[in-house]
């Protein structure tokens, strides 16, 4: 019943983008983090992970008008705008796609999209720790850097990031479990 209703407010926020553009910021807001996580799975790199999300949007809103509801969510839509772009930009910069199935897999397994949404749900909480937290989990697992160049960059001890590592993270996995019941 749940399910019904999510698709039934999904779809009456797509028809009232459709009449008005400036509608389009919700939906924009409730699948920006699944598309984000969809893109950095495939892509890896930070700043082409920000450009590739950008013109999913850019082009989702600018073909909006010919969006069909099909029952499918929206998110499904938008992964394969974003598949089309990365191939588009793999087959640009000279890089070989292995097979088509990198192409495919803009057709989302059950398994990808429920992975794609614990990634969603693990940015959103990201975004709820204390700021102190917030910057070492990014710096570390975002940015990549090692525990000594975050020390140095945020003035603190190396013991001291590893301390607030390790509270960013058991928050986080204690927040996903809470988020998985």
């Amino acid at each position: 019943m749940k399910a019904l209703k999510k698709e039934a407010d999904e779809r009456l926020l797509i028809e009232a983008a459709q009449k008005d553009p400036a509608r389009f910021a919700e939906l924009y807001e409730i699948n920006f983090e699944r598309v984000y996580a969809y893109v950095v799975k495939r892509v890896g790199d930070r700043t082409e992970t920000e450009d590739v999300t950008s013109e999913v949007f850019h082009q989702a809103l600018a073909n909006l008008k010919r969006f069909e509801w099909r029952g499918i969510p929206f998110a499904a839509w938008l992964f394969r705008i974003a598949a089309n772009l990365i191939s588009d930009r793999w087959q640009r910069s000279g890089r070989e796609v292995a097979d088509d199935s990198a192409i495919e897999s803009a057709q989302a397994s059950p398994a990808e999209i429920e992975e794609v949404e614990r990634r969603a749900t693990l940015f959103r909480l990201v975004d709820t720790l204390p700021a102190e937290q917030r910057r070492v989990v990014v710096l570390r697992f975002v940015e990549q850097k090692s525990i000594k160049d975050v020390a140095r960059e945020i003035r603190k001890t190396e013991g001291a990031v590893k301390q607030l590592q390790f509270r960013a993270l058991s928050s986080l996995r204690a927040r996903m479990e809470g988020a998985d019941a």
